[in-house]
């Protein structure tokens, strides 16, 4: 059953999975839906970026910003008439709104919200921007950072229209990515490794930890051991995305 009413600060936190194709993203959907009262969408074709971005350009920009700290009275002939009355937190607040009520859709009982998606970082300037967005607007955010051998990645069929050598360019691009972020905000987010913990599921406990859950090995078993039927081609490990 859907919520109407559902806003960030009625739940208890959010967590969005960080990653890239084939990196074993859906079995980390699933890992966390498993954990009672979690609701972890999957893919949104990255539509969390352009609300991030609308309001990173109102936070960034000089124009706006002094304006509002000044609040001083601009007039008709002003080319940043109003600046002053911009409320930039609270345009980022029903961005966010909007978007858990309109994408998420929890339902109700959720205690944790969010989605997994492997797009963040198709522009790499917006990356730090949407989850520096994320981390502000929707309260108690914490990211999971999923990553996977790049070999592994890049023989799978989802990468067919690039070449080896690129797909693997943008995969080391994107765990630098990943790794330069969490250096700089390490409060925020954890990593895990898809080679790590589908050889020991212990791996996956820091990431149980970082969230404040219960590691149940029993739960987290059964959910390595089923198999995903979302691909349609099967190959070695094509059961894991």
């Amino acid at each position: 059953m859907r919520s109407p009413i559902t806003l960030p600060k009625d739940l208890d936190g959010y967590v969005f999975v960080v990653t890239y194709g084939r990196s074993g993203s859906t079995l980390v959907q699933n890992l966390l839906n498993a954990i009672d009262g979690y609701c972890i969408r999957g893919e949104n074709a990255n539509a969390l970026v352009p609300l991030a971005m609308s309001w990173h350009l109102l936070t960034s920009n000089p124009n706006v910003t002094n304006a509002v700290t000044r609040k001083v009275p601009t007039t008709s002939e002003h080319p940043w008439y109003g600046a002053e009355e911009i409320r930039a937190f609270q345009y980022g607040r029903n961005l966010a709104n909007a978007f858990v009520r309109e994408v998420l859709a929890p339902p109700v009982g959720t205690r944790v919200a969010g989605f997994k998606e492997i797009r963040w970082t198709n522009d790499p300037a917006q990356f730090a921007p949407t989850l520096n967005f994320a981390y502000k607007m929707f309260p108690n955010t914490r990211f999971v950072f999923n990553t996977r051998d790049h070999d592994e990645v890049a023989k799978s069929g989802w990468w067919a229209d690039m070449s080896v050598e690129a797909v693997k360019a943008n995969l080391a691009r994107a765990d630098a990515m990943f790794a330069e972020y969490l250096e700089k905000h390490p409060e925020r987010g954890v990593r895990i490794h898809y080679n790590d913990y589908t050889a020991d599921l212990e791996a996956l406990k820091p990431m149980y930890d970082f969230l404040g859950e219960p590691f149940d090995r029993d739960r987290v078993k059964a959910v390595l051991d089923t198999p995903l039927t979302h691909l349609k081609k099967k190959a070695p490990d094509a059961d894991r995305d």
